[in-house]
């Protein structure tokens, strides 16, 4: 049986891409990359639900991975974080961003972008699991703080 390899390790080895020391990248790029991973997170359990219109879908997706929702997560989760964690999302957060998110605080804007790059972080590092195991405790977070 041949042993499974990640969607990041399939990734560098069909574009033949060489490993590359991720601490030294820019927060701004581990938010870049950290956002479609999070986005590809919900998009995937959001089309599991069911098949629908890609309206719908978008609708039901837009509700965790806009700022504020992201915000709220990062909070939740915030005590869960490993040292290394914190200090990728805390540069995420304190990074200045060249864009501003609409219908969002400039204070959840910014704790997005520390939770994308942290997502981006743990993708990267190959950590995918660690990022699911985070988004999920926040979510259970949330919905017990919401009964």
């Amino acid at each position: 049986m041949e042993e499974s390899i990640s969607f990041l390790t399939s990734i560098k080895k069909s574009f033949d891409l060489k490993e590359v020391d991720i601490r030294t990248y820019s927060p701004l790029t581990l938010a870049y990359i950290g956002d479609a991973v999070y986005d590809l997170i919900f998009r995937t359990a959001v089309v599991f639900e069911g098949n629908t219109s890609a309206n719908k879908l978008h609708n039901k997706t837009v509700r965790y991975v806009k700022a504020p929702a992201q915000a709220l997560l990062v909070e939740a989760i915030m005590e869960e974080l490993l040292p290394e964690e914190l200090s990728v999302y805390k540069r995420g957060r304190n990074a200045k961003p060249y864009t501003m998110a609409k219908n969002a605080t400039i204070g959840e804007y910014k704790k997005a972008t520390g939770l994308e790059a942290l997502v981006g972080y743990l993708y990267m590092t190959d950590q995918t699991d660690r990022a699911l195991q985070l988004i999920q405790f926040g979510l259970h977070k949330i919905k017990e703080k919401d009964n």
